[in-house]
């Protein structure tokens, strides 16, 4: 396995000395570029947990032509700390015009932050990201987010048991302290990834079914798998969703259509559509459940793609670890290796309409029957907010825990000359 090497202090083997000379840059061709994009393997060296970024996919994100939210209009700054003629640190800054006039908020995002123990170098790179950002009129700092909203975002509070699953980041002890110290605060309610294992008896499961049988009886629901022959309307259906069930929470920030299909379309690869979930009624989608297998349980092993060889072993595991779909099949599937251990639902949408009309309980107890019998030893439910009112509530009301945590922080961004 990849990863990053920490001693006992938590410091890099080999870290260029605090003494020595630190200058930020900005990113200036191809190959600060790659050195950019692969500066994580320095900090993660050794790390057990942490499961590498899949580089062909950052290359994509910070691509004019290809980047979701520069291509359509935003953007970005890139900077390296260097130390002693040695990189120490990474930060992007960016902004995104169409999230801030649906806020109302001139936001400069910052992510791709990664250093080494070196508490000058986070400084030096996070004031870069806002002097960026004042330039621009910018009123705040706002992140970490990999220019993106959902992949891996947030510095990691707790949860170092386990690796993260798909779309969860990992992050070192000594970044929670460091965002506090340098005058960060929480930006919304912490984000919470829940544990539901599926190898021994859900609690309250009778009463989670008479709940979902008096719903689809006297409320009219109806649950069906994702048809994936008719992808563009399911994706009209889940970015609607998105923007109507999500729109009272703290900083939320609304979703583009081209942004939600940018993050469907990979997962009909892997997914099966029965595990899709939608919930009708009269006519109209009103609720949204997908489950699809962890795939962060085959990247952790394939070195982000970052050369060729990695690139193919990982293609090839993923290939093992699940094949196409046959009429009949139940997944997942293997042809060599194990089934994938763990199950990872990354939303449940059920706008305010519909809440406590046990929609979601029908989602919930239909996606439990689906899964009885395909292999899965536990749910990932990932990641909610803490200010969400339904979702940490059902999750825990059936038995599930909170395994890993997540911050999002926001500091304001001062006149230049302020000390930060």
């Amino acid at each position: 396995m990849t990863g990053i090497p920490r001693n006992g202090h938590g410091k890099a083997p080999g870290s260029a000395g605090e003494d020595s000379p630190l200058g930020i840059h900005p990113v200036a061709g191809r190959r600060d570029l790659e050195a950019f994009l692969r500066f994580p393997w320095t900090v993660y060296a050794g790390d057990p947990l942490w499961v590498p970024p899949l580089l062909p996919e950052r290359r994509a994100a910070l691509d004019p032509r290809r980047g979701e939210i520069l291509r359509r209009g935003g953007e970005a700054a890139l900077f390296l700390a260097r130390r002693g003629g040695r990189i120490v640190g990474t930060v992007a800054a960016w902004r995104d015009p169409d999230a801030n006039r649906r806020s109302g908020r001139e936001t400069c995002f910052f992510g791709f932050l990664e250093y080494r123990e070196d508490p000058e170098a986070a400084r030096a790179l996070l004031d870069a990201a806002e002097g960026w950002g004042r330039s621009r009129g910018c009123v705040e700092l706002y992140g970490p987010f990999n220019l993106d909203y959902e992949n891996a975002y947030g510095v990691l509070v707790e949860g170092r048991d386990r690796p993260p699953a798909l779309l969860c980041g990992h992050s070192p002890l000594y970044y929670l302290p460091t965002m506090e110290r340098l005058g960060f605060e929480p930006a919304r309610g912490d984000n919470l990834a829940f544990e539901l294992r599926l190898d021994r008896p859900v609690p309250d499961r009778e009463r989670l079914a008479r709940l979902a049988e008096w719903s689809r009886r006297r409320r009219g629901y109806s649950i069906r798998g994702a048809d994936f022959s008719r992808f563009e309307e399911e994706v009209d259906r889940v970015h609607d969703l998105l923007n109507r069930s999500l729109a009272h929470l703290p900083g939320f920030i609304g979703w583009e259509r081209s942004a939600v299909r940018d993050l469907l379309a990979p997962f009909r690869r892997f997914a099966d559509p029965d595990l899709i979930l939608f919930a009708d009624k009269d006519g109209k989608t009103v609720g949204f459940f997908p489950a699809i297998p962890d795939l962060n349980e085959v990247f952790r092993t394939c070195g982000g793609f970052a050369d060729p060889l990695s690139t193919l072993a990982g293609l090839a595991r993923l290939a093992f670890r699940s094949r196409p779909r046959l009429p009949g099949d139940r997944f997942p599937r293997t042809l060599l290796g194990r089934p994938y251990r763990c199950v990872t639902i990354k939303s449940v949408l059920v706008p305010p309409e519909h809440w406590n009309s046990g929609a979601a309980a029908l989602l919930f107890d239909e996606m439990l029957r689906r899964l009885e019998g395909r292999g899965y030893e536990w749910i990932d439910l990932s990641l909610t907010s803490a200010d969400n009112p339904n979702t940490p509530v059902l999750a825990e009301r059936f038995g599930a825990r909170v395994y890993k945590r997540y911050r999002v922080f926001r500091r304001p961004i001062g006149p230049a000359g302020a000390a930060s």
